[in-house]
């Protein structure tokens, strides 16, 4: 299908997020593990700089006409660019010249990552410290301008990197709790309203359309219960999910994703040294996705085309040494569930 074509030379890939503070190491980590067909390199991000360099804070320095900075609660909108969001955009400037460096000539898949509308919309506090998920118009304009952002960014990528075929990816980890009314307020003793579905649906597709009509997008979720019909409903070429918090409730769901040509982003290396075991068995690491698709009864051979080896979740967690090994370790498993589909 054209569909899964979007995502060919694709068996692995990292999440996002990475150890350390040192963007060129970062890039060149990201680079290096997924050279010569073995996966899709991707802009990192290195929260531990701090605020501005976390995932919420990498975001709000995309916004166009709207800026945040720092509460002991978290971020919050500002009338003005300030210190944290001049920062946010510096880092972005400096991992982005990181990885340029070390994507000299590169001809392939590259992702960038993004924090996506709803758990934007539920991480950022209005002026009065209740989160903007409380108030529609903040959700809309929140959308708008994260869109707006997100073209002006890609187009940055695809200037500096020429020869890549940029693919934007969402990060959705509170969108379940968006849509099911999971949110907690400021005081923490009452939730917001669940969001219309269609509501969430629809402004995710205006978002994900920032890629571009062509663009090749994603969305990313490390909670349970993703909801995997309305992404690809919304428009999402593929789907990222920890595999370990699938449950047989969303089986189906999966299967016909596969069968619809959404290409699954399946979290099965851990992302920390302390849930490490087992490292050594690349066939070991994605027995459970072959055991998913003969309870689906998808033919082996289509896995893999249809499937990407990832970490379970961003790496920020993790030590440097470690994160090069788990990366290195989703291209092994990757292979091996090609050469071994069954």
């Amino acid at each position: 299908m054209s569909e899964k074509s979007k995502f060919s030379g694709c068996p692995a890939t990292g999440i996002g997020s990475m150890p350390g503070g040192d963007a060129r190491e970062a890039a060149k980590t990201v680079t290096g593990s997924f050279a010569d067909g073995q996966g899709m390199p991707y802009l990192a991000e290195l929260p531990a700089r701090g605020p501005g360099a976390d995932m919420i804070g990498r975001s709000v320095g995309l916004l166009v006409e709207m800026y945040g900075h720092v509460e002991p609660s978290g971020w919050r909108i500002s009338d003005r660019p300030g210190r944290d969001t001049r920062r946010a955009r510096s880092w972005l400037g400096e991992d982005l010249d990181a990885l340029e460096e070390f994507t000299q000539g590169y001809e392939g898949l590259l992702k960038v990552q993004a924090v996506g509308p709803w758990t934007l919309a539920a991480a950022l506090e209005l002026r009065g410290g209740e989160a903007m998920l409380a108030d529609a118009g903040a959700c809309r304009d929140v959308a708008e301008s994260l869109a707006e952002g997100l073209r002006a960014h890609l187009a940055e990528v695809r200037r500096r990197m020429p020869g890549a075929n940029v693919v934007l990816q969402l990060d959705e980890p509170s969108l379940t709790a968006v849509l099911l009314g999971r949110v907690r307020s400021a005081s923490g003793y009452r939730t917001y309203r669940a969001v219309d579905r269609q509501i969430v649906e629809a402004t995710l597709r205006d978002v994900l359309a920032a890629a571009g009509e062509d663009g090749t997008t994603l969305v990313h979720s490390c909670a349970p219960e993703v909801p995997v019909a309305l992404l690809r409903r919304a428009g999402a070429d593929g789907v990222s999910l920890d595999f370990s918090l699938l449950t047989e409730r969303e089986e189906e769901a999966i299967g016909e994703a596969v069968e619809g040509g959404t290409q699954l982003f399946l979290g099965v290396v851990p992302s920390t040294d302390a849930a490490s075991e087992g490292m050594s068995d690349p066939g070991g690491s994605v027995k459970g996705v072959r055991m998913l698709w003969r309870r689906l009864g998808l033919n082996p051979g289509t896995l893999a085309e249809s499937v990407t080896i990832t970490p379970s979740c961003g790496l920020a967690g993790a030590s440097p040494a470690y994160a090069r090994t788990a990366l290195a370790h989703s291209a092994r498993a990757a292979r091996s569930l090609a050469d071994n589909p069954e």
